[in-house]
C-alpha cells in the first residue's frame, strides 16, 4: 500500500506540474493575443477618427505603393520611384468624395458567371455599360452609336483579345503587329508573351516595310511622349487599333469625338482606380467583338462583376459632378486638370533652371468639353538628357530617381519616361531634386 501511494504521488506531481506549465504558457499566449487585439482595435479606432467618412463594409488594404515606400533618413536620401504609371494622385479627390462613391454588395449578389445573356458580351454588367455610354456622351471623346461594348480585365486583356480576334487562324504566317516609336513599352512584351503563332511583334511602324497583313497600334495621346497621333502606315492589308487610355480632358483637349473601328479605354487612367482592373472596348464589327468575347471567355471566363459594379458607381459620381457642379473640388476632371497643369508648370520651370534636360513642346487645342483653349498636359513626362549624359535612366537612378528608359519604347538611352500621376510628395520632391541638377554642378551628380 505504501508503494502504491508513493507511485501515485510521484505520478500526480508530474501531471500537476505539466498542467501548471501548460496553463502558464496558454495564459501568456492569451494575454499576448489580447494585447495585439487591443493594439489593432486602437489602430482601427484612430484610423476611423482620421477618416470619418470611410465605411467598414470590407477590410481595405492600406499598403503604400512602391513609389511611396519610406526610406531611412531624410527626404534627400529617399528613392523616388516614378517608373510605373500608378495613378495615386487621384486618392485625394476620392477621399473628398467620401460616401458618394461607396457601394455595398450583398453576399448573395453577383454569384453567377452571367450578367446579361442577351448581350453579345454576356459578362458585361448592364449598369456599367450604361455609365460608360453616359460618360462618353458627356465628355464627347468617342462615338458610341452602333458599337459593341466589350469589357475586360484592364486594357491589357483587351489588347490581347484584339490580337486574338484580328489574327486569321488559318494564315500561313503570323500577322505583324507594329506601332510607331516611341510606342507603349508593354506592347512588345504583351504581344510576345504567349509565343502565339497567330501574331508577331515587328517593332516600329515607321520602319515597317513587310508585305502582308498587319495590325497597327495607335496610342493617342501617346504613351510615352504625350503627342496626339494617327496612323503612319498608308498601305493595304492593315487593321488599326486605337488606344485612347489618355484621351480625357485632364490630359489633353477633347477636340473631336473619336470614331474608329476598335477603340480601347481603361478605368485606371480615367478616374485613377487602377486596382479595379477594368477596361472597355468600343468595337464596330460584330464578328470582331464576338471573337474578343471568346478570348476573354477562354482566358478568364468573364470579368469581375464586383469590379464592374464599383466602376459603374465611380463613373456615375464623375458624370453627376460634370452635370451638376462647376466647383473644381467636386468635378474629377477639373480637379485633375488643375493638378496636372500645376505639375507641368513646375516641371518645365525645373527643367529650364537645370539646363541639361528637355521636354516635348505641345500646341494648344480647343477643348469642346471644357470650352477653352489649353496645351496637352500628359500623364507622363518624356524627358531627354542632353550631353554629356549618355544614359538618362542610369543618370537619374544614380540620383535616386527611378524612371523607365527609352530603350523600352523603341528609342535611344537619352530618353526616359516619368510618371506625373503619382502622389504629391513624390512629384514635389522629384521636381525639387531635378532643379538642383545643373550644368555647373553636373560632375557631383554623375556618380553611381
Amino acid at each position: 500500500m505504501a508503494r502504491f501511494w508513493h507511485v501515485f504521488t510521484v505520478r500526480n506531481l508530474l501531471v500537476v506540474s505539466l498542467a501548471i506549465n501548460a496553463s502558464f504558457i496558454l495564459r501568456l499566449g492569451y494575454e499576448t493575443i489580447d494585447i495585439k487585439r487591443e493594439q489593432l482595435l486602437t489602430g482601427k479606432r484612430a484610423q476611423g477618427e482620421a477618416l470619418p467618412t470611410q465605411r467598414a463594409h470590407l477590410p481595405v488594404s492600406t499598403t503604400s505603393s512602391p513609389s511611396s515606400t519610406p526610406f531611412p533618413g531624410s527626404d534627400r536620401d529617399r528613392v523616388i520611384n516614378l517608373d510605373h504609371g500608378d495613378p495615386t494622385m487621384y486618392e485625394r479627390f476620392w477621399q473628398q468624395v467620401g460616401e458618394k462613391a461607396t457601394i455595398v454588395i450583398p453576399g448573395w449578389q453577383s454569384m453567377s458567371y452571367f450578367s446579361d445573356i442577351g448581350n453579345l458580351c454576356w459578362f458585361l454588367e448592364p449598369e456599367f455599360a450604361r455609365q460608360v455610354l453616359r460618360l462618353h456622351k458627356i465628355v464627347g471623346n468617342a462615338v458610341t452609336e452602333d458599337r459593341h461594348i466589350v469589357v475586360g480585365t484592364g486594357s491589357t486583356q483587351l489588347f490581347q483579345a484584339v490580337l486574338y480576334a484580328l489574327a486569321p487562324p488559318d494564315a500561313e504566317e503570323p500577322v505583324s503587329v507594329v506601332s510607331a516609336a516611341p510606342y507603349y513599352s508593354s506592347y512588345p512584351a504583351i504581344t510576345e508573351s504567349l509565343k502565339s503563332g497567330l501574331y508577331r511583334w515587328e517593332g516600329d511602324a515607321l520602319s515597317f516595310s513587310k508585305e502582308g497583313q498587319f495590325i497597327e497600334l495607335v496610342t493617342s495621346p501617346n504613351n510615352p511622349d504625350g503627342y496626339v497621333r494617327g496612323s503612319v502606315l498608308n498601305k493595304s492589308g492593315g487593321v488599326l487599333v486605337h488606344d485612347f487610355a489618355y484621351y480625357w480632358p485632364q490630359y489633353t483637349p477633347i477636340t473631336y469625338p473619336a470614331d474608329y473601328d476598335i477603340m480601347l479605354f481603361t478605368v485606371s487612367k480615367t478616374t485613377g482606380h487602377a486596382g479595379m482592373r477594368i477596361g472597355w472596348a468600343l468595337v464596330k464589327d460584330r464578328e470582331i467583338a464576338k471573337r474578343m468575347v471568346k478570348y476573354i471567355e477562354l482566358n478568364s471566363i468573364g470579368v469581375s462583376k464586383d469590379s464592374q459594379l464599383r466602376a459603374a458607381k465611380v463613373f456615375e459620381v464623375v458624370s453627376d459632378s460634370c452635370e451638376s457642379s462647376s466647383n473644381t473640388t467636386e468635378s474629377l476632371f477639373e480637379f485633375a486638370y488643375h493638378l496636372m497643369m500645376e505639375r507641368w508648370q513646375n516641371l518645365r520651370a525645373a527643367v529650364k533652371h537645370s539646363g541639361i534636360f528637355s521636354l516635348p513642346e505641345f500646341s494648344p487645342g480647343f477643348c469642346m468639353f471644357k470650352g477653352r483653349l489649353f496645351e496637352p498636359q500628359p500623364a507622363f513626362a518624356w524627358l531627354k538628357c542632353e550631353e554629356p549624359i549618355e544614359d538618362c535612366e542610369r543618370f537619374l537612378r544614380s540620383n535616386k530617381i527611378l524612371t523607365r528608359s527609352g530603350r523600352h519604347f523603341g528609342v535611344g538611352l537619352q530618353y526616359v519616361r516619368i510618371s506625373l500621376i503619382d502622389r504629391d510628395d513624390n512629384i514635389d520632391l522629384f521636381v525639387e531634386r531635378l532643379s538642383n541638377i545643373r550644368k555647373d554642378n553636373l560632375c557631383q551628380h554623375m556618380g553611381e
